[in-house]
């Protein structure tokens, strides 16, 4: 299977974000928004749902750092992503502190 790291503009804020290093990114650097676009794992680009996921909650695990739980608000899908370096790091304080975060569109 091919894995897929491009850029990408976000849909919600408009963002732009460019490939990740090291994996796939899969959400926004910014509003930590993403796109329904994988299926089983990051970077397969094999969903047909192509919903907006919005990040719900924060968990911290010592193997793999931040992760970001989004769930998709067309199918209620709940999918973790490892936080990338360059994510914006009051919006994961917020949403650690708050539980869902605030995302409003520009």
């Amino acid at each position: 299977m091919k894995k897929i790291n491009e850029n990408f503009i976000c849909l919600n804020c408009g963002e732009e974000n460019p490939p990740a290093e090291k994996t796939c990114r899969n959400h926004c650097r910014e509003c930590l928004c993403s796109l329904h676009v994988d299926k089983e794992v990051p970077g397969d680009r094999a969903s047909n749902c192509k919903g907006l996921m919005k990040p719900m909650g924060i968990d911290i695990r010592g193997n793999k750092g931040i992760m970001i739980t989004h769930k998709c608000e067309k199918c209620g899908k709940i999918i973790e992503n490892k936080a990338a370096t360059d994510d914006n790091s009051d919006k994961i304080t917020e949403i650690s502190t708050y539980g869902f975060a605030k995302i409003n569109k520009k």
